[in-house]
């Protein structure tokens, strides 16, 4: 036997100190009665006293706070099977870092923003196994599927804008990088959560776009940005990036893009324009997403008893209630 709440067990010390506490109670009245009349005359002036009667009322008072104290503490003996099963999406977080996501319209920059969503999306659906998939020029995986949230936090502090070997701003590699991730199939339970500013120079988007219908995945993107847009910073400079005739690059969100990825696979789209941006419409959407299961095992465990203290303390309580130190008088017909 064993009990699932062990630092509960001093609780059983209050039943002794109850039926003391009881006990002293009872003689000190009774020392009251002997005050005003001698013990010889109790069988005329106290008919009614019983004192087996009072020894049981203590007794089942002490059992009934026993009782309580020990269901408190939760017994448990004989063992039973439990199967635990967990139930999730396969979520791959495809996060654009390229140079125009240091872009400043949306505060503190797109990426900055993008980093926090992610952040409260994987707290958010901490049930589900995610993946996370860094983009540029090329698509590269940072974390493979894994229920372990932690593992996705730590990688973010190291995605800066233009960190990857291969710059540019292509989308479609990504993409490719994430589909390898949930391999074939075309289960219903694969999400991809694209944050972007749409931007995209590489082209591909439509084979893309197919390839994701096909296997079955839902694209959910959020639009990082602003379509009045505003010029790139150049990371480690105060300078701004210029195109081929030395004015600066205007970036601005392009909507349109990440609309096209979401309408073709049924997912949904949502425009960010803050780090405080709620994704709570997002979350609700993947959450009704047919699930997977993600763990399943066999746990043993053993039985709770706590149901036979309790019972014994309830019964002892109806006894105490019904028992006292003065028997019921009895009524007599006269002859």
């Amino acid at each position: 036997m064993s009990f699932a709440e062990p630092r509960l067990l001093w609780l059983a010390l209050l039943a002794p100190l109850v039926a003391v506490a009881a006990v002293g109670l009872w003689r000190r009245r009774l020392a009251a009665d002997a005050a005003w009349a001698a013990r010889g005359l109790w069988d005329r002036l106290l008919a009614a006293y019983r004192p087996g009667r009072m020894t049981l009322s203590v007794a089942a008072l002490a059992v009934a706070v026993l009782g309580t104290c020990l269901a408190l503490a939760r017994p448990r003996w004989g063992e039973g099977e439990q199967k635990v099963e967990r139930k999730g999406v396969d979520v791959v977080y495809l996060l654009d870092s390229s140079l125009s996501m240091g872009a400043k319209d949306v505060v503190p920059s797109r990426l900055a923003a993008a980093k926090v969503l992610v952040r409260r999306l994987s707290e958010a659906m901490p049930g589900n196994r995610m993946a996370l998939v860094q983009t540029e020029g090329t698509g590269i995986v940072l974390a493979p599927l894994t229920v372990d949230g932690a593992v996705i936090d730590l990688l973010l502090d190291t995605v800066e804008p233009g960190s990857m070997p291969t710059p540019g701003t292509e989308l479609a590699p990504g993409i490719d990088a994430a589909l390898k991730l949930f391999g074939e199939g075309r289960e219903k339970h694969r999400a991809l959560i694209l944050l972007s500013d749409g931007e995209d120079f590489g082209g591909g988007l439509a084979a893309a776009a197919d390839k994701l219908k096909d296997e079955g995945v839902v694209v959910y993107a959020f639009g990082i940005g602003t379509p009045e847009g505003v010029h790139v910073p150049v990371p480690g400079t105060s300078q701004e990036k210029l195109d081929e005739n030395g004015r600066p690059v205007v970036s601005r969100l392009h909507e349109e893009t990440l609309e096209t990825l979401t309408r073709a696979t049924g997912g949904l789209y949502q425009r960010v324009t803050s780090a405080g941006t709620d994704p709570a419409p997002m979350v609700a959407r993947i959450e009704a997403m047919e699930k997977r299961t993600v763990e399943s095992d066999t746990v043993n465990t053993r039985e709770e008893r706590f149901q036979w203290p309790a019972a014994a303390a309830a019964l002892a309580l109806l006894l105490y209630l019904g028992v006292a130190p003065f028997a019921p008088r009895t009524t007599r017909r006269a002859a």
